[in-house]
């Protein structure tokens, strides 16, 4: 099976895909309308725009360090899980996707190990009953999950950071795989590479994930100035592994390669005794 991630509308109803996903709520803070013929994508914690409208917002380490951009290893500014405000808009847009259908969720837990420690967070881990502030961060981001999914009738797709080494989704962002399975039909992996001339460590992560996972997990290759050849092969190593793989942002470059893998199929010649 295999589907599109694309922020284009015109997009989402091409022949060759299975499945088509619209870019409801990015990382940059954009947001359109969400669409009824697609699985609708919500960026939840990633927010450019919200950390530059109000820096509160915005968590910050133990030494003060804001997850930002300005930091390093972050792509994008990062919102707190635990900001109520934020949270209640979030599920707003996550309702109005899921009037439609079938919800994505995105870039959801913690930004990195260490965070976070707003006066908020310290409040509310102190007034909790965890005495560990993993299992603490992890309480939060299932909470959210759960809360988040009851709006959805359909699918809750689960996007994961792509580390299936155990511990590590737990101990970075709050990701509790097996508390989240509860709440989420299928998650998704993205392993973007500029090129994917080798793709031995995309087989790698991709066995990792199917060792770490019972859920059904799709893998999502980045398809933009990819050469067909070389996402083709990146597809075949996905698809031993995957419940569908996914082609983002580029839906001519992956249309042209799935036409040419069910050009093969069809090309092949069977010989029998």
């Amino acid at each position: 099976m295999y589907g599109v991630v694309t922020r284009n509308e015109e997009e989402l109803g091409w022949a060759e895909f299975d499945r088509a996903f619209h870019e409801v709520k990015d990382v940059t803070g954009r947001a359109t309308e969400p669409v009824p013929n697609a699985v609708n994508m919500v960026s939840c914690f990633g927010d450019n725009a919200a950390a530059e409208a109000e820096p509160s917002l915005v968590p910050v380490s133990e030494d003060g360090k804001r997850a930002t951009r300005d930091q390093p290893y972050f792509d994008w500014a990062y919102i707190c899980p635990t900001q109520p405000e934020y949270r209640e808009g979030l599920l707003e847009i996550i309702e109005e996707c899921a009037a439609l259908g079938e919800v994505r969720l995105d870039d959801v837990g913690f930004p990195r190990e260490g965070y976070c420690h707003c006066e908020r967070c310290d409040r509310l881990f102190a007034d909790s009953e965890f005495e560990d502030r993993l299992a603490w961060r992890a309480d939060v981001v299932t909470e959210f999950i759960e809360e988040a999914s009851a709006l959805v009738d359909g699918k809750t797709y689960l996007t994961l950071y792509p580390d299936p080494y155990p511990g590590h989704l737990y101990e970075r962002a709050g990701i509790d795989v097996d508390a989240l399975a509860e709440h989420v039909d299928e998650f998704v992996i993205p392993l973007y590479d500029m090129a994917y001339s080798t793709t031995y460590w995309l087989e790698t992560i991709a066995k990792g994930f199917e060792s770490l996972l019972e859920t059904p997990f799709s893998v999502e290759l980045y398809a933009v100035d990819i050469d067909i050849d070389e996402l083709i092969h990146a597809a075949e190593v996905a698809d031993a592994y995957a419940e569908a793989v996914l082609f983002g942002y580029d839906a001519s470059n992956a249309r042209a390669a799935l036409r040419r893998m069910r050009a093969d199929d069809r090309d092949g010649v069977s010989h029998g005794p």
